[in-house]
C-alpha cells in the first residue's frame, strides 16, 4: 500500500464523517510495516474495533473514534468486511510461547524493610524477550544456541528467532544436552514440533563440534523429509524461515461484528487538516 496515495485520498474519504465542529483528525496504517516508535523500538500494535466507511482499491478505511481513523491495507486482511460493519481488527502483534504479547507488563511484588508490601509494574521498551520452553542446559553450545534463537533478528527484522517460531505453533520442545565427552557422538540439539502450510512434522537444530556449525533437519512420521547442512549462526533465521515459515502471521485478522446499511457519506467542500499517530 502506498502510503502518500492514502495519505493524499483520506481527507476526501473521511471528510463526511467527522462532525461539523472538526477539522482534524488522525489516523494510523496497518500494513506488513511495522511501526516505530519515537524512540526507534518496534511497536506492536492494539487491536481496535470501529465502523468501516469506505474501501478502496488497496486500503479499508474505520472510523475507531470521533475523529480517530484506522487504515488497512486491503491485501492483508483475512476477510473483506462490507461499508457499514462494525468490525474488530488484530494487527499482527509477537508472542510469547505460552501465547502472552511481548509487550505486556509484568508485576513483581516486593517488600519494603519493614514488612510492607507492593507491587512493581513494568514494561520492556521494545518487547521482553521471549524464552524458548525448554529447561536450563549444562552444555556450553546448547546454552549457545538457545541464547543465539532467542536473540538474534528473523530475516523480517521485526521478530526474533523465537518469535518465527511462535508463529510456526513451535511445540514440543525437547533438548539433546550432553556431558562434554559426548559432544561429538551425541551432538546438541532442540527438537520441537511445527505445523504451517509449508511444514508440519518435528525440526531439528543441531551442533556440529567439528565443523563449528549447524545442522537442520525435518521429520515427518519418523522419516527424514529435508536437511540443511553448514548453516552459520548468523544464517539460522533465514534457514528456518526458508523451510517452515509461511508467511501467515502477517495476516490482519478482521472479524464483523455487525452489520447495517451503510452511510452514505457525501464529502463536504471544506478543508480538513489531520495528524498521524
Amino acid at each position: 500500500m502506498d502510503h502518500d496515495t492514502i495519505r493524499a485520498e483520506l481527507p476526501s474519504l473521511v471528510a463526511g464523517h467527522l462532525p461539523r465542529n472538526v477539522h482534524r483528525f488522525k489516523f494510523r496504517i496497518y500494513d506488513d510495516k511495522p511501526p516505530v516508535s519515537a524512540l526507534g523500538f518496534h511497536v506492536d500494535p492494539e487491536p481496535f474495533q470501529g465502523s468501516v466507511i469506505a474501501i478502496t482499491e488497496s486500503a479499508i478505511v474505520i472510523k475507531i473514534a470521533r475523529a480517530v481513523f484506522g487504515v488497512v491495507d486491503r491485501q492483508m486482511v483475512s476477510e473483506l468486511p462490507r461499508i457499514g460493519a462494525t468490525v474488530r481488527v488484530t494487527p499482527y502483534a509477537r508472542h510469547h510461547f505460552d501465547g502472552t504479547r511481548v509487550d505486556a507488563p509484568t508485576e513483581e511484588v516486593r517488600h519494603t524493610a519493614d514488612g510492607r508490601t507492593y507491587t512493581v509494574r513494568s514494561v520492556i521498551l521494545g518487547g521482553a524477550l521471549t524464552r524458548l520452553p525448554v529447561p536450563k542446559p549444562r552444555c556450553a553450545e546448547l546454552a549457545a544456541l538457545i541464547e543465539q534463537v532467542e536473540r538474534m533478528p528473523a530475516p523480517d527484522g521485526f521478530r526474533r528467532i523465537a518469535h518465527l517460531l511462535v508463529d510456526a505453533g513451535a511445540r514440543d520442545f525437547t533438548c539433546v544436552d550432553p556431558d562434554d565427552a559426548d559432544i561429538i557422538t551425541t551432538p546438541p540439539a532442540i527438537r520441537f514440533t511445527v505445523s504451517t502450510l509449508k511444514f508440519t512434522g518435528q525440526v531439528t537444530v543441531l551442533y556440529e563440534r567439528g565443523a563449528d556449525l549447524y545442522t537442520v533437519e525435518l521429520h515427518r512420521d519418523g522419516e527424514l523429509v529435508d536437511r540443511v547442512d553448514e548453516v552459520y549462526f548468523d544464517d539460522l533465521g533465514h534457514i528456518l524461515e526458508l523451510l517452515i515459515d509461511d508467511g501467515r502471521w502477517r495476516q490482519i485478522r478482521i472479524e464483523t461484528i455487525s452489520t447495517s446499511r451503510p452511510v452514505l457519506a457525501t464529502p463536504t467542500q471544506r478543508r480538513s487538516d489531520h495528524t498521524v499517530s
